[in-house]
């Protein structure tokens, strides 16, 4: 590790606090970056990183994933989907065992993929699922835009997009989430700046730091928000200044808001939240799957033993699960934490199963 490393290690420990804290990290990358870099183990248990729901795919309901395997198994389509989503089990089901029924399922790395087949296939319908959070909602509108200019009439979305702010601020007012500071997502925060942090750190006294994804970048972070709990003034940190710009990424905000409006949305382990999700306009409501493709009534049945709804709140550490390591694993996966390369079960799982923290 480099220099800065040390330095914003030393800071952790000079600003330790005299109780235990509990800091989230929005970010699936952070979680993968914290397990890999061993940075937990960097100091003690009084400093507690609980991951949030921060993962796109693993925040994807059990009713939405239910809902797109509905529409695969009884239309004949041309499927476009990423590739986490594929492993994420159903109820009964999956994008992967659907595949391996012979329906036409293609794991694709962009929308364009899906808008380029409808384009040279006008005969083959053509369906793109979309997941992901204000970081990949620009290219979605931007491939709906095409298609709608283009007049496709083959080209679907199955939108499950999602709005970080809304969620946390709902996740805040749990009487059961016990958070002292947040360390935010710089991914997200490219796009939406850091304005949308500051109502959140205004309302619940709550530490908000941006955070890039390097060790340094996120250990510098952890001693920022430890700073602003010291000193009892909690505030928006911009740490990740070299990216992330107070108004975000203004081109980009305007062609999702362009193309998308908010709406309710389901979240794993959080519920129904409002405004929390993105659908198509009017305008491009032909576009819209779910309008699109009738199935009948969803009747979803959780795995009660799987803990990943209270993994995304911060309410429970993946080897607190019983089926971590043992009916789960990556190459088995029941919840979709360890199906997502940025799933926390799945980043505890690689690199944290053997080792240990610092003593008090």
């Amino acid at each position: 590790m480099n220099k800065l490393f040390e330095e914003a290690v030393g800071a952790v420990k000079r600003l330790e606090p005299q109780k235990e804290v509990n800091i989230m990290e929005v970010c699936g990358t952070h979680t993968m970056a914290i397990s890999r870099n061993g940075l937990r183990q960097k100091f003690s248990h009084k400093i507690n990183l609980v991951s949030g729901p921060g993962c796109p795919v693993c925040v994807t309901s059990t009713y939405d994933i239910d809902w797109m395997i509905e529409i695969v198994k009884n239309y004949d389509l041309k499927v476009f989907t990423f590739g986490d989503m594929v492993r994420v089990p159903g109820s009964t089901s999956s994008l992967a065992e659907q595949k391996s029924l012979g329906k036409d399922i293609t794991v694709c790395y962009s929308p364009a993929d899906a808008l380029s087949y409808a384009a040279q296939n006008p005969s083959r319908d053509v369906l793109f699922l979309a997941i992901g959070f204000e970081t990949t909602t620009p290219l979605t509108s931007v491939v709906v835009s095409e298609a709608y200019r283009r007049r496709l009439k083959n080209f679907f979305v199955f939108s499950t997009h999602k709005l970080v702010p809304p969620a946390l601020k709902l996740l805040l007012e749990d009487p059961l989430v016990k958070m002292d500071g947040l360390l935010c997502p710089g991914h997200v925060s490219a796009i939406i700046g850091s304005r949308p942090y500051v109502p959140i750190a205004e309302k619940y006294k709550i530490p908000c730091v941006i955070s890039g994804f390097e060790p340094e970048d996120i250990m510098v972070s952890i001693a920022m928000i430890l700073k602003q709990l010291r000193e009892g003034k909690p505030s928006v940190s911009n740490q990740y200044s070299r990216v992330v710009k107070e108004e975000g990424n203004p081109v980009a905000i305007e062609k999702i808001y362009e193309v998308f409006e908010q709406k309710d949305s389901h979240w794993r382990g959080l519920g129904l939240l409002p405004q929390s999700g993105l659908e198509l306009k009017e305008k491009y409501r032909m576009f819209d799957a779910k309008k699109s493709f009738e199935v009948g009534k969803i009747d979803i049945t959780e795995n009660s033993a799987c803990e990943c709804g209270n993994i995304l709140k911060g309410l429970k550490k993946p080897p607190e699960c019983r089926l971590f390591g043992k009916g789960c694993k990556p190459q088995q996966p029941l919840g979709p934490c360890m199906v997502s390369s940025e799933g926390s079960c799945a980043a505890y799982y690689r690199f944290e199963r053997d080792v240990e923290r610092i003593s008090d």
